[in-house]
């Protein structure tokens, strides 16, 4: 089939998952370092990369910026080589497609003196402005225009205090950005209500390493010291938590018996603290290894998505999911992106029992759920969906499984060596009328 053939999954609910799986590189804190690498002349070596589609897309941005990339000659290897600091413009066409591009704007701002970057378009989570990307940068002593869609920053960075907090928690992406316009800085950079997610700590280590001077990093304080030059460096990404959450979570969902590998329990106790009130089952085998073994259902409970250390809102929909198949009633709170519950239809759909008011939904748990075709409207409701496909009766349809794509390296994969019965597949769209129509149109 053509190349651009849409393709979706086709699971077959029922089976009880069980074996060992080893959780990949976090797309969180790859997209981010990835940016960073631009900070050097020469070439960065990252490991544990997933193989994403977002990965592919930063890499297109990092080429027109002047890097030479290479991904995956080696396993979870990427390798970003600067050859050409003289590009200072990240183009719409690209920055559009990923929000995380934005996070190009620090490091070409600190290194090549200017840049020139898209400003975001909206996206299915609704709107996520970045005033506090550019607040943070005007703090820090650099002159910052918007001019026609384009976000400008010009100036070297003197330093200075910044304050990121914002209405839905500290910007992770902001404080990113931040961070890397700083580290060249001619002066001292104190960061307040910086972000404290492990992302963002593998981030400092990342620059650290190539010489910054960063205290801090986990903290929601970060100081930094500028300096004159940074070097290539060679690291690993830590582990996906998001991911490996979404697993144990498809463990606990089919009653299953689940080992994840190369993960990180230790920034993962919002979730275990969920599964302890949920009666679901788990034990740290060692500082990398966890097993799910969860032979019952579920019990309810209540959730509340907050900035880390809290609830990841990342891991809301799958852990709703759950809810949508465990005893009882179960309140869950939006508190992240207030918008992020366009998959409570496509869960209806299935059988699923919500009822949702602004930013809170009531699920009821229920005894059955049945396979139909649905849709992901977002990156972690097509993992949620997936969930509930494995335990829903019969055949569900995912669609529109490019937003899986772009955070979940091979998930299928993965849940298809555990015994799930689940196959990506192509498809031919049906054509609406307008479609064929403009068609004929073009043909006469």
């Amino acid at each position: 089939m053509g190349m651009n053939m849409p393709s979706k999954f086709v699971v077959e609910g029922g089976a009880r998952l069980h074996g060992t799986v080893q959780v990949s590189g976090s797309k969180n804190a790859a997209l981010p370092m990835m940016a960073a690498a631009l900070l050097a002349k020469g070439a960065t070596v990252l490991r544990n990369v997933p193989d994403l589609t977002d990965v592919h897309l930063m890499a297109e941005i990092l080429e027109i910026l002047g890097a030479e990339v290479t991904l995956f000659d080696e396993p979870g290897v990427v390798v970003i080589n600067v050859v050409d600091e003289s590009p200072i413009t990240a183009p719409y066409e690209l920055v559009s497609e990923m929000r995380a591009s934005f996070c190009v704007l620090g490091p070409l701002l600190a290194r090549r003196g200017e840049a020139h970057v898209s400003q975001p378009g909206g996206c299915t989570l609704g709107e996520r402005p970045v005033d506090l990307h550019i607040k943070g940068i005007q703090a820090i002593g650099c002159e910052v225009e918007l001019i026609r869609g384009n976000v400008t920053a010009k100036g070297r960075p003197t330093g200075g205090r910044v304050y990121l907090g914002g209405p839905m928690g500290p910007s992770v992406t902001g404080t990113a950005n931040v961070l890397c316009a700083s580290v060249m800085g001619s002066g001292v950079t104190i960061i307040d209500q910086a972000a404290c997610e492990p992302e963002i700590a593998n981030l400092v280590e990342m620059l650290n390493a190539m010489g910054a001077r960063i205290r801090g990093g986990g903290t929601s304080r970060l100081v930094i010291e500028g300096v004159d030059e940074l070097k290539p460096v060679d690291i690993a990404v830590i582990p996906d938590r998001i991911e490996a959450g979404t697993l144990m979570i498809a463990g606990a969902i089919t009653r299953g018996d689940v080992t994840l590998e190369r993960c990180d329990p230790d920034v993962m106790l919002a979730l275990f603290d969920k599964f302890t009130e949920m009666r679901v089952p788990f034990e740290r085998l060692d500082a990398s290894t966890v097993r799910i073994n969860c032979p019952h259902r579920a019990q309810s409970a209540d959730l509340v998505t907050l900035p880390y250390p809290g609830f990841p809102t990342d891991l809301q929909s799958p852990l709703m999911a759950l809810l949508c198949t465990s005893d009882g009633y179960s309140l869950v709170e939006e508190k992240i992106y207030p918008e992020r519950f366009m998959h409570v239809p496509e869960y209806r759909r299935l059988g699923a029992d919500i009822r949702k008011q602004f930013n809170t939904c009531i699920v009821t748990g229920v005894d059955k759920l049945s396979g139909a075709p649905v849709a992901a409207t977002d990156l972690r409701a097509g993992a949620g969906l997936i969930l509930l496909g494995l335990v829903a009766e019969g055949q569900t349809d995912v669609l529109k499984i490019q937003h899986v794509d772009r955070g979940y390296d091979r998930l299928e994969d993965k849940l298809t060596a555990l015994g799930a019965d689940i196959k990506r597949v192509d498809y031919f769209p049906r054509r609406r009328a307008s479609d064929r129509n403009s068609q004929r149109a073009r043909a006469a």
